[in-house]
This record gives structure tokens, C-alpha cells and sequence, in this order.
């Protein structure tokens, strides 16, 4: 008896990066964490609401999330109803998908780009259309109007590390009929985003986390900003609590001190230029990188060759089993001390 929706019963499923249990005696540069820790006044956040006694546990947080809303508000400029927060911003990609496309409608997104999109699409039973790149940068093929439903557009793109132009973005937003989702999962690390398109077009969702430029993958934090009916749609079909009151108090601590969050992304910024320099010094091909990796193809084109000889090292990097990247690796930019480590490993391996 078969139980399961033919398309879940086939599917295979998004493949997270290899997390060592053993996670002090590596190299982590896999996941693109952040190699520092969260501002301190997170953590002075999360244990005031613990409190002493654990009591505050007991109930249920805050549904609305308001006050993570109010303060994201005020860094980016809008008011809250144009802002939902969520348990990552991979909620947010869900729901989008689920709010936008129904079984069956085209959802669309770049190839390479974040593959968990495909396995969102293919779990709502909406059909996937991929486009491929120009040397340029550019979208390959791009149609004078796309009638898709929904198309994702990862800028800076993972894993490649580039980010289009806002012109460039600007111009596909005036191509799409449907949504058009800006993944800027890495724009605190680049020299621009695409804010200002979301108060110019309705069609234009842009999604943020707090996992990478604020040291907060552990909590899974997560928000879009978007025109308000769009938001009130995302509201309506989310988890009801959908955040904890320890992600809660963390997210407004950490929005809220922006002295150490620029500063954190300052030396993540510095150390990625240095060791980009470093790579190409060694005959390294790096794409140049406007995220908090880069993707860095060896002289001989052999990622895994390079792979397996830092895993033998206790360095951890990326190397993704899709074809058309396997002549490279990604890699997360550590602390300086990680990447000087990384460096010298790399010079032996050769």
C-alpha cells in the first residue's frame, strides 16, 4: 500500500552540509557559519528571558513576533507590515512557494544556485524551471517576460559568490509576472542590496537571515520584507509560534547592536579579500566574491582531489556533487588565523 504523494514518495530530498560531531577539532569552513560568536547582548538577551527559574518557558511565545518586526523595522526602514520574521529564512521560501504556486505552476530559479528550491518546488507539486548562466554573469536566455509563478533570484548567488547589479535586478523585476524573490542571504557581506526595489514593485519579496552576518544558525532566524498584502498572506499560513521566545530575544538583541554586527562583517570582509589575494597568488581561479565564501577552482580542475587532501587535514570545505561545479570548491571565510592555517595547507597540497 502506497501511502505517501507519488512526488514525495520519490523525491530525494535537500542534502544539508556535513556537520562533525567532533565539530572543535576541524577547520569549519563548509556551511558558511559565522566564525565569530553573536554579539554578547545576545547572550545577556537569552538569559534574561530564562530567567532564573526557567519559569518563562512555560508559556508560549509571542505569535506575532512584534517586537522582532518593530525592530527590523527601524534598521531597514519600513514599517512592520511590510516584515514577517521566521524560523529561518528557509520558512520563508517554503511559504512563498506554498502562498504563490500552486500543483502544477511553474516556480523558477537559477542553476547553480541554492538547490533546497527544487526540493520546496517538488514538494508542493509545482513544475521547476532552471536557467543557466552567461561568462558574463547574466541570465542566460532570460525571457522578455516570465509568466512563472514565482522565480528565485539568489544574489549574492550561493555558491558562486557574486551578486547582480541592482539595475540587473531591477530590470527582471519589471520581466516577471509573478513574485520575484531576492534570496539576500548573504547581502550584509556585499557592497549593495535590493531594498529599495520592494517599495517600487509589488511583485518583489526580499528575503534576509541571521544566520550568517549575525552568528545566529543555531537559533534559525529568518524574515522577509515585502509589500503588506503579501505579508499578511505569509501570516496567515505560517506555524502559529513559529518562533521561541529564546530565538525572540536573541533576534531583537542582535538587530539591535549594529556596532558589533558591522564589525563582525568588516573582518569577515577583510579576511575574504586576503585570502582570495592568497588564492590566486597559488594559480587559484576565484570568482570574485561579494559573499562570506568563495568558490575557488584549483589549476588542474579537480575539486575533489583538493577536497579529500584538506579533509585529510581536518579542513572542512565544500564540494558539491552537481557536475557543473566539480571543478571547484566553496569555501567559508573563517578567522584570519583559519584561513592562514587553510592557506598553508593548501600550498602542500598543491
Amino acid at each position: 500500500m502506497n501511502l505517501l504523494r507519488p512526488n514525495i514518495a520519490s523525491m530525494t530530498g535537500y542534502v544539508p552540509g556535513f556537520q562533525p560531531d567532533d565539530v572543535a577539532s576541524w577547520i569549519k569552513l563548509n556551511t558558511n557559519e559565522n566564525p565569530y560568536p553573536p554579539s554578547p547582548k545576545v547572550v545577556e538577551a537569552i538569559l534574561a528571558e530564562v530567567g532564573t527559574d526557567g519559569a518563562a518557558l512555560r508559556t508560549y511565545p509571542s505569535a506575532s513576533s512584534l517586537k522582532l518586526r518593530e525592530a527590523a523595522a527601524e534598521l531597514y526602514g519600513f514599517d512592520p507590515s511590510w516584515i514577517i520574521m521566521a524560523n529561518g529564512s528557509d520558512e520563508l521560501l517554503n511559504n512563498l512557494i506554498r502562498a504563490c504556486a500552486g500543483e502544477g505552476q511553474e516556480v523558477a530559479y537559477l542553476h547553480p544556485s541554492y538547490s533546497y528550491y527544487s526540493t520546496l518546488a517538488e514538494i508542493q507539486g509545482a513544475s521547476v524551471r532552471t536557467y543557466g548562466l552567461t561568462d558574463s554573469f547574466r541570465i542566460e536566455a532570460f525571457p522578455e517576460y516570465y509568466h512563472g509563478k514565482v522565480f528565485f533570484l539568489t544574489t549574492p548567488n550561493s555558491p558562486l559568490g557574486f551578486a547582480f547589479p541592482p539595475e540587473y535586478i531591477e530590470e527582471l523585476a519589471q520581466k516577471c509576472g509573478g513574485v520575484l524573490v531576492i534570496d539576500e542571504a548573504y547581502a550584509d557581506f556585499a557592497d549593495w542590496n535590493a531594498l529599495e526595489l520592494v517599495k517600487k514593485y509589488e511583485n518583489v519579496v526580499v528575503t534576509r537571515t541571521l544566520s550568517k552576518s549575525y552568528a545566529l544558525a543555531g537559533m534559525r532566524l529568518g524574515l522577509a520584507i515585502a509589500r503588506p498584502e503579501i505579508i499578511a498572506a505569509l501570516d496567515r499560513i505560517r506555524d502559529h509560534y513559529n518562533l521561541d521566545r529564546l530565538a525572540q530575544a536573541a533576534c531583537v538583541a542582535a538587530l539591535k547592536d549594529q556596532t558589533y554586527f558591522r564589525d563582525s562583517c568588516r573582518r569577515i570582509i577583510e579576511t575574504r579579500e586576503w585570502f582570495t589575494g592568497k588564492l590566486t597568488a597559488n594559480g587559484y581561479d576565484v570568482i570574485p566574491s561579494q559573499a562570506n565564501f568563495v568558490f575557488a577552482s584549483p589549476p588542474d580542475k579537480n575539486g575533489k582531489r583538493v577536497y579529500d587532501a584538506l579533509y585529510e587535514r581536518k579542513i572542512l570545505v565544500r564540494l558539491l556533487s552537481d557536475p557543473l561545479l566539480a571543478h571547484g570548491l566553496r569555501i567559508s571565510i573563517g578567522t584570519r588565523e583559519e584561513m592562514e592555517k587553510t592557506c598553508f595547507a593548501l600550498s602542500e597540497i598543491g
